[in-house]
């Protein structure tokens, strides 16, 4: 009698050198300056512990632990007479348009010391000067078309670059231009972000700007009668103090730009988190954060919400209907916080989104 025959173990897929674009005028460190710095953090911890050899590209200030290559960001010095001429841009985009220039400068003419490059930027040098690379290059699409980067895909007449996109929403809005992005959501690590008690007032957070919304979560705040605690940096100053200190007040607070493990702590101890674009919001990392840590979420139907909020885990409203976004609230209080969570871990866990680029890169690097 013959020993069955067992199946030889299948190996390991081998482990990737990958080249990490990321942005040049925000350091990847904690607290973050927007969503995209804080998945380009958890990105790159979560490729180095399956085993890849990652090396980032970033802006001065960066997490020392990430061993970040600092892209040098130095704002020229332009004369008067430049200044006044009727082609001068603002002097970082001056600064940022050398750092990327100089990289991809850098990436050709080097030895291969990559197997691929991940442009995680929004910048359009990675892009228009894909070609000069010996090596596949992608790019992670991360907003709406924008002029820049339509024109950069247009630079030559074949584009070699491959890309992804952060949601269903987003590639459609590219399927003009891109007319087969991989999508590839955002994903957040459930162990930083860990469930919480709830409690009884509201959170919004994000990036204090107008597309952002936080005058429209305070206004539903107010209609439904809780109290809710705002916070994230402040990116746009005038519009805090037009419109938004002017609501703050015993009920109505704002908290501060909070480093994650606080940030953590603020929305897990809420009832529910207001999320209120007034853009159609190309993915929403907030979201997901949110349910992380059990809290249903309570928000606008635009971009990519309707395709992460479930029934399960949230309530989505009419854009910008204010009193609709107030009466959806207690029922949102009253779902499922373990349900909430385990829509994280399944949907937009960094391990969904992990595997996912690891697919990615394999397919374009084949």
């Amino acid at each position: 009698m013959t020993a069955p025959v067992r199946p030889r173990p299948r190996p390991a897929p081998a482990s990737l050198r990958i080249a990490l674009i990321a942005s040049a005028r925000h350091p990847i460190r904690d607290p973050f300056a927007g969503g995209l710095e804080a998945h380009t953090w958890t990105l790159s911890q979560a490729l180095r512990a399956r085993g890849h050899e990652v090396t980032i590209f970033a802006g001065p200030g960066s997490d020392p632990a990430l061993g970040v290559v600092e892209m040098p960001f130095r704002t020229p010095r332009i004369s008067e007479a430049a200044r006044r001429d009727t082609s001068m841009v603002a002097p970082h985009w001056l600064a940022e348009h050398h750092a990327y220039l100089q990289l991809m400068l850098d990436l050709s003419h080097g030895p291969v010391r990559y197997d691929i490059v991940h442009n995680n930027s929004l910048h359009y040098l990675p892009v228009a000067m894909a070609a000069a690379l010996s090596v596949p290059v992608v790019t992670t699409l991360h907003t709406p078309p924008t002029p820049w980067l339509e024109s950069a895909v247009q630079a030559a007449p074949y584009c070699p670059m491959r890309f992804s996109a952060v949601s269903d929403h987003t590639a459609a809005a590219w399927r003009h231009l891109v007319p087969a992005a991989t999508v590839v959501r955002n994903g957040i690590d459930t162990r930083r972000w860990h469930p919480g008690p709830g409690g009884e007032e509201l959170v919004w957070s994000g990036r204090i700007v107008p597309e952002k919304g936080a005058h429209l979560a305070i206004e539903a705040a107010r209609l439904v009668g809780r109290g809710l605690r705002l916070a994230g940096p402040v990116g746009d100053p005038e519009y805090f103090e037009t419109c938004i200190r002017p609501r703050l007040d015993r009920t109505i607070t704002y908290v501060g730009h909070l480093p994650q493990p606080e940030l953590c702590e603020l929305v897990g101890s809420s009832a529910a988190a207001v999320v209120s674009p007034c853009w159609d919001e190309p993915y929403g990392l907030v979201i997901a954060e949110a349910l992380a840590c059990g809290t249903p979420v309570c928000g606008f139907a635009r971009g990519a919400l309707p395709e992460i909020v479930t029934d399960d885990c949230g309530r989505l409203v009419p854009p910008g209907d204010c009193a609709a976004l107030a009466k959806a609230v207690e029922s949102t209080t009253g779902l499922s916080r373990a349900a909430a969570r385990r829509h994280a871990e399944s949907f937009c866990s960094m391990e969904v989104m992990t595997r996912s680029y690891e697919r990615f890169y394999r397919s374009v690097s084949a």
